[in-house]
């Protein structure tokens, strides 16, 4: 294949990270419908915070990468990186709008030749079932003639500096034995942590998909012990300390599982089943756990509180993180709204408190007020739903009323300070 000149559409969690690291190898052209993203990029700062501004910076000034939402950037590339997000709708079914818009964009500046990674999580078959027509329909190019294909799932940990993309092993794979070469070559150009070639773009999918359905399942096991060991009046992380002491027991906890990857892919993996004819039990039994965890933390809170004798109606509680997980700004698929739901339920005023989340996009996209600042009136009852590094150094009990209620859903505070926990 001639000179590689990538080209990543949709920047992203997933796509801002892996433009700024193939730039240090190859001209690099990251792309995104949103103007305002592109903007705020090329000014050198990154608002997921997935990028420091220092590599980002150095990735514009010193390797000349350019993020843009003109077409015409894209012309001139011929190894094409689709990593947009793949959400499911209010009814769990995957949302492929966005996989086919970035395959329309693709199908008009793909020239004879050129290659289109797929990096979005889907079912396996979505690659080559469903995009790849696209592709050839816009572009009026014949696949495996004309231009070829490939799928690398995303391994990204938003949040995490230490596993970052590049030190995370990529799998790779290409619509033909020899594009599968070439894929995995540039990946494994920039990849420190290596790379494995699959066989199939289809095993490359499944692969990815069963990754966090496993992850997936595994905490729901916890979460339905954690309900078990309530009503037993065992503390669920002292029985998973005495099991974590035999060498092979998976040391997974309780607790939300929300974000774009665990929360959301078991339901394309069981929508792939379905289609084919199969149920997926322990996959859908799983999820349906794990979906009701919020509401549940809510239903102990309320408990807690009519034991203690306090008000539950128009009573004051404190929520502290909004975020699907700790130390970044991510409020895709939060289930922390399912605890706040519950408890407007219940007609109890609520207040969110967190230092990370972007109170004009968890407005927009919950209907909710987040606050940065923490509150300074005292609460009937508190719940540490994240487990933000700011929220390790804070005095709780400073926080709430004498009788009042502090429930950790992370079990990360002091059980001496606290009157429950998952």
């Amino acid at each position: 294949m001639k000179d590689i000149k990538v080209a990543v559409i949709g920047l992203g969690y997933v796509g801002l990270p892996l433009a700024r690291l193939f730039s240090t190898k190859y001209p690099t052209v990251g792309f995104d419908l949103n103007e305002g993203r592109v903007k705020e990029l090329m000014s050198g700062h990154d608002s997921t915070l997935e990028v420091a501004d220092d590599l980002l910076q150095e990735a514009i000034n010193k390797h000349g990468l350019l993020c843009s939402s003109e077409l015409e950037d894209l012309k001139s590339c011929n190894f094409y990186v689709i990593a947009v997000p793949t959400p499911v709708d209010e009814n769990h079914n995957p949302d492929l709008t966005p996989l086919y818009g970035a395959s329309t964009t693709i199908g008009k500046v793909i020239s004879k030749g050129d290659i289109v990674v797929y990096e979005s999580t889907v079912y396996p078959g979505v690659t080559e079932d469903e995009c790849i027509p696209v592709v050839e329909k816009v572009s009026g190019l014949k696949y495996n003639v004309d231009f070829y294909a490939g799928y690398s799932p995303e391994r990204i940990n938003p949040g995490d500096k230490v596993h970052t993309v590049e030190n995370i092993m990529k799998v790779t794979s290409g619509s033909t034995p020899e594009i599968g070469k070439i894929v995995n070559e540039v990946y494994a150009s920039v990849i420190k942590a290596g790379t494995h070639l699959a066989p199939t773009i289809k095993v490359a999918e499944a692969a990815k998909v069963i990754e966090n359905s496993q992850r997936d399942i595994n905490i729901a096991f916890v979460n339905e012990l954690s309900k078990i060991f309530n009503k037993l009046g065992i503390d669920t992380s002292d029985v998973l300390e005495a099991a974590g002491t035999k060498w092979n027991f998976l040391p997974f906890k309780p607790g939300l599982v929300g974000g774009h990857c665990i929360g959301v892919d078991p339901y394309y993996l069981a929508q792939c089943a379905q289609r084919h004819g199969y149920n997926p039990e322990i996959i859908l039994a799983g999820r349906r756990m794990n979906d009701g965890m919020g509401e549940y933390v809510a239903s102990q809170v309320i408990k807690l509180m009519l034991k203690k004798g306090i008000q539950v109606l128009e009573s004051n509680v404190l929520i502290l993180g909004f975020t699907f997980k700790e130390n970044c700004p991510d409020v895709r698929n939060t289930k922390v709204i399912d605890i706040v739901t519950a408890l407007k339920d219940y007609n109890v005023n609520v207040t969110i408190y967190d230092p990370w989340a972007n109170p004009v996009i968890a407005k927009r996209e919950y209907g909710v007020e987040v606050v940065n600042t923490l509150p300074q009136t005292k609460f009937d009852g508190a719940i540490l739903a994240v487990a933000h590094k700011e929220f390790s150094v804070l005095n709780i009990n400073n926080l709430v009323v004498d009788n009042s209620v502090i429930f950790d859903v992370k079990g990360i505070l002091d059980n001496s300070k606290i009157d429950g926990r998952l």
